[in-house]
């Protein structure tokens, strides 16, 4: 398992170092697996597609810091989120610009909508539907991607304030 886990290392470095020179759409997996002198076998045993190396670099450095972190509260969760994207503002302004299926985008709104229902279904009578949820993860998605085009954005902890400050309007509890 840690020599797997140390293929996939590699290879999330590779895609990591390509999307710092190359847009999204022109890296190849062969582009890939020759930055870390590997073959394309290893890449496909591994992963299904760049999109998929994508959202495993994600799941591994920040939802498993999170899990690890599972005690805290949704506007702490969301905290640490907005650190974690900030101090790796580069990689995922990139990443939030890829459009198609299995896209960062779309893996990522998964990852929001059950912190989104936790969110506002806690402590309320009330629950949001899948449309409500949905809208509300592609509002914090939209948002989030603003955030980290900007020049100089906001500091991770100002923004979390304002983004919780803006879901705290839409409370069905607070409204």
């Amino acid at each position: 398992m840690a020599d797997s886990n140390s293929t996939k290392r590699a290879l999330a470095g590779a895609m990591k170092s390509l999307l710092q020179e190359i847009p999204f759409s022109g890296i190849r997996v062969s582009d890939i697996c020759k930055k870390c002198d590997m073959n394309r076998k290893s890449f496909y045993y591994h992963f299904k597609d760049k999109y998929d190396l994508i959202n495993w670099i994600y799941d591994t450095e920040f939802a498993a810091a999170v899990d690890s972190a599972a005690h805290l509260d949704p506007a702490d969760q969301l905290l640490l989120l907005c650190e974690y994207f900030y101090a790796n503002r580069t990689f995922y302004r990139k990443a939030l610009e890829i459009q198609g299926q299995n896209s960062f985008s779309d893996h990522f709104c998964e990852y929001l909508s059950p912190l989104i229902r936790q969110r506002f279904n806690s402590g309320s009578s009330l629950r949001l539907s899948e449309f409500q949820t949905a809208f509300m993860a592609d509002a914090c998605l939209c948002a989030l991607r603003r955030w980290l085009s900007q020049r100089r954005p906001l500091p991770p902890d100002e923004f979390a304030r304002q983004m919780l400050q803006c879901l705290s309007l839409a409370d069905p509890v607070s409204g």
